[in-house]
Formats: structure tokens, C-alpha cells, sequence
């Protein structure tokens, strides 16, 4: 993974263009803000079955990070397994990033 990713989530954050937790993230998904949402590798079965629901009905993409949810903490500066991109631009360099990654590392998105 390359730390591209994490520094560009951790500029979202820093611009107030991040959304951390899934319940915040679901809410920014029913109401159109979200562009992309991101979660980490560990994140459990149950979340990830709900948020992939919640993406599929309003349109949302939806990738998931091949990293654990301290190290997108750690990038994020808060703890969370899940977070809402909320900016048309960071969304689509970040799903770039991580499909890339992800191809490269075999990991699906």
C-alpha cells in the first residue's frame, strides 16, 4: 500500500472533507454527500454487508482499503473502521489510488 493513500486521507480529513464512523457515513450516503466510501480491511462482516446495501441503493461507490481500521485511524486521526469521502475530486483521485493497490496487491474493491 502506498502511503499516497493514507496522506490523502489524512488531507480530506484536514479539509473537513471526511467523514469518520458508520453511522455518520450511512447518514452522508442517504443524503448525497457522500462520493466514495472507504473501509478498512478488518472491518466486520455485519457493517460491511450494511454499508455495501446502503452504497448499492443510493449509488455510492464503495472500496475497501488493504489496511487495518488503526492504520486508517492513525491517517484519519480519529478511530473508525469506515469513512465518507465528501468531495468529488479527493473521491475519485483516492479510488484511483486504492483500485490501483488493490489490483496490485489482489485485494477486490
Amino acid at each position: 500500500m502506498n502511503d499516497r493513500t493514507l496522506s490523502l486521507l489524512g488531507l480530506c480529513r484536514r479539509a473537513g472533507k471526511l467523514t469518520p464512523g458508520n453511522d455518520a457515513v450511512i447518514d452522508d450516503i442517504k443524503n448525497h454527500r457522500a462520493s466514495l466510501v472507504v473501509v478498512a480491511s478488518d472491518i466486520s462482516k455485519n457493517t460491511e454487508k450494511k454499508l455495501e446495501s446502503a452504497c448499492r441503493s443510493f449509488e455510492t461507490r464503495i472500496v475497501k482499503l488493504n489496511r487495518p481500521k488503526d492504520e486508517l485511524s492513525l491517517a484519519t486521526g480519529r478511530f473508525s473502521a469506515v469513512v465518507a469521502v465528501c468531495d468529488e475530486g479527493f473521491a475519485k483521485k483516492l479510488y484511483e489510488l486504492i483500485t490501483n493497490e488493490n489490483k496490485e496487491e489482489n485485494v477486490y474493491d
